[in-house]
């Protein structure tokens, strides 16, 4: 009987050992298939990160005239987005980061891409105004790193170097006659050529003789007439600029 009592008693703890593991392993399935579900999540949302953001219209320009940096980066991982929209003024976003003289965001959107070309409703292109405004970073970014269309002008007929010349950007002269592409006899609306308006509307100051010896220096025709017959030699004459006047008389 004794034996009987022992082995009812064996039984029931092994009974209850089966159980115990039985518990475990399911409890240890239940925290893998835990784990998996979190791995999978963990994996999902890395893919969305890799997604690229979309971006309405005209979130370029205004990031541009925010100074965002890093939302312009975003905004050009998406390939499709229009580079070159433009706003009410028909300006694009480089032409934008030209005007505030935004240099790195300048180069960001030239390696991107962007039109240096495009002109806005009142003519001006980013690379006509950065040579005319002294925006020299950005124009020898352009120059080195695009291809300005010499047979784009400004409003009033004149190249990139014309009105680098009469607003003392001597730097943006230096690099536009050294790059060799723009048309240094070139004339306006007006039959002005950089020679005759850094001489006949300006001051006749260090940095206009500065510009003119540059001019002279790539051969500049110092014998082409404006609209009204005269040349930058006879501006000299009349305004009383007598370094100018020596230097054009020069041969």
């Amino acid at each position: 009987m004794k034996k009987i009592y022992f082995l009812i008693i064996i039984t029931s703890l092994f009974l209850v050992g089966c159980t115990e593991t039985e518990e475990k392993k399911t409890d240890s399935a239940n925290v893998e298939s835990e784990v998996s579900e979190n791995v999978s999540t963990v994996e999902t949302a890395e893919t969305k990160g890799d997604e690229v953001v979309k971006y309405d219209a005209g979130s370029l320009i205004q990031a541009v005239e925010n100074n965002d940096i890093e939302k312009v980066k975003n905004i050009l991982l998406d390939t499709e987005y229009k580079i070159d929209e433009t706003n009410e003024k028909e300006e694009t976003p480089l032409l934008i980061a030209t005007h505030n003289n935004q240099v790195e965001i300048a180069q960001l959107l030239i390696d991107h891409g962007a039109n240096i070309n495009q002109q806005d409703a009142i003519s001006d292109s980013p690379y006509l105004y950065a040579a005319a405004q002294g925006k020299t970073e950005i124009l020898s970014y352009m120059i080195e790193h695009s291809n300005p269309d010499q047979s784009k002008v400004n409003r009033f007929g004149g190249n990139a170097l014309i009105p680098a010349a009469e607003k003392g950007h001597l730097e943006n002269v230096r690099l536009l006659l050294k790059d060799g592409k723009v048309n240094i006899n070139h004339q306006n609306n007006f039959g002005y050529t950089a020679l005759i308006e850094a001489v006949a509307l300006r001051d006749g100051s260090k940095v206009y003789q500065d510009i003119v010896a540059e001019l002279l220096k790539y051969s500049a025709d110092r014998t082409l007439r404006d609209n009204d017959g005269k040349t930058a030699e006879d501006y000299a004459r009349e305004l009383g600029y007598t370094q100018i006047l020596e230097q054009l008389q020069y041969r």
